[in-house]
């Protein structure tokens, strides 16, 4: 079923607060008027997209919680935008406001994040560009020691202007127990496995409600201070679908200023039906370059 899928990002807590500098200004003068700042923060997307996807190879629970910082921190950000609309007669014009956030407390061997989303969109010509969606997400870790521990995820999406047979009511929670098979400062894997309630619903529909299954793999290697290999795998089951994915990573450096990352990832998700099952298998070769002089 779709409202398991949010299993396939093994869990992660997220604990570093970045403090936000509200500035607005232009690449140089007059740069704003004629394009170009537009077109820099183009590129400044993509440079953050490629450092994110480096930054999630590092894995940030591959040694646990030794460095994880403690207590209770988070941020919040909000933006709004709104128009009148143009000349024409059916455009009365559109209001966009999103609102996200993120909290953690961590305390110790005990970490915890909830992190809610909110999107409201209103197009005054077209009702079917009008957004209502509140996400929540609930990500917790306690560990009994430096290899066993227990993991939550939680996930529960409502949806304002879902159409029939969209979901407006989107839900999971699942816990589980996980491993820490190898912990050294050249090679990490850890296993985990859980089970858990998933929750849905469709407009004018009823309600529906069905245990699901997890189990994942998290695999590091360090061949030196240049080259390192991960191997991300998830799978899960239900009596709806089944969806297994894999990611494999090779990270390079090759200099001080210039760096490489290949990955190759699978989905394989073969859903079941009354009328038969169905099943669909993507595969996508990804590379990244980090270069600065």
């Amino acid at each position: 079923m779709k409202n398991v899928a949010i299993l396939a990002g093994a869990s992660a807590i997220f604990a570093a607060l970045s403090v936000p500098a509200f500035a607005q200004s232009e690449m140089a003068t007059g740069s704003t008027a004629a394009g170009v700042s537009a077109i820099d923060d183009q590129i400044t997307d993509i440079e953050d997209a490629v450092q994110d996807d480096f930054d999630r190879q590092n894995d940030a629970d591959r040694f646990g919680p030794a460095d994880r910082r403690q207590g209770l921190f988070g941020n919040m950000s909000l933006t709004y935008s709104g128009d009148t609309g143009s000349n024409r007669v059916d455009d009365d014009g559109q209001q966009d406001l999103a609102v996200a956030g993120r909290i953690s407390y961590n305390q110790g061997v005990f970490a915890q994040s909830v992190g809610v989303l909110i999107e409201y969109s209103e197009d005054e010509a077209e009702s079917s560009n009008d957004k209502q969606e509140v996400t929540a997400i609930y990500d917790a870790q306690y560990y009994f020691n430096d290899r066993f521990y227990a993991f939550g995820l939680g996930r529960i999406a409502v949806d304002g202007e879902a159409m029939a047979g969209e979901l407006d009511r989107d839900g999971f929670l699942g816990v589980g127990p996980g491993y820490r098979i190898i912990n050294t400062a050249d090679t990490a894997w850890r296993v985990q496995a859980g089970v858990g309630v998933s929750y849905s619903r469709r407009p004018n529909e009823d309600s529906d409600t069905e245990i699901g299954y997890i189990a994942s793999s998290r695999f590091y290697h360090r061949f030196n201070d240049n080259v390192f290999l991960t191997n991300d795998t998830d799978y899960i089951t239900s009596d709806a679908r089944d969806l297994a994915t894999n990611s494999f990573g090779l990270g390079l450096r090759m200099s001080e200023s210039l760096a490489t990352k290949v990955s190759y990832d699978t989905r394989y998700e073969n859903t079941k039906a009354a009328s038969g099952d169905s099943s669909d298998t993507e595969n996508s070769l990804g590379v990244s370059i980090v270069y600065g002089f």
